[in-house]
């Protein structure tokens, strides 16, 4: 994979992460409990729509990327959103990042550069 490439592809990583966080803040505003159209008007909150907007941008880039990148060296990769997220959650948010979900991630690490080669 081309520098090019490889960039492209963490890029998608880091969309899809910061989208996760907006997600994670949308999901906090959601009033599901005050009726339907509370419901569907706390829904619709900037964190949401800036979500749906950042996933959307990520998808764009992902097939972007895909023209030059064969899919199974790309999809690995994105392997390490499931390291990015806690780690960004712990920070935006304030979640205790557990040891176990650190073990997990090194071992994503590990998975995607053995992969990678």
């Amino acid at each position: 994979m081309t520098a090019r490439g490889a960039g492209l592809v963490l890029a998608c990583v880091v969309l899809i992460a910061l989208g996760q966080m907006l997600f994670k803040a949308a999901a906090g505003q959601w009033r599901v409990d005050a009726g339907p159209w509370v419901a569907l008007r706390t829904l619709a909150s900037p964190s949401f729509i800036a979500a749906l907007a950042v996933y959307g941008v990520a998808t764009l880039l992902w097939v972007y990327a895909l023209r030059t990148v064969p899919l199974g060296t790309a999809f690995p990769l994105y392997a390490l959103t499931f390291l990015l997220v806690p780690v960004l959650e712990h920070f935006v948010f304030g979640t205790p990042l557990s040891a176990n979900a650190l073990v997990g991630g090194a071992v994503i690490v590990a998975g995607v550069a053995i992969i990678a080669r």
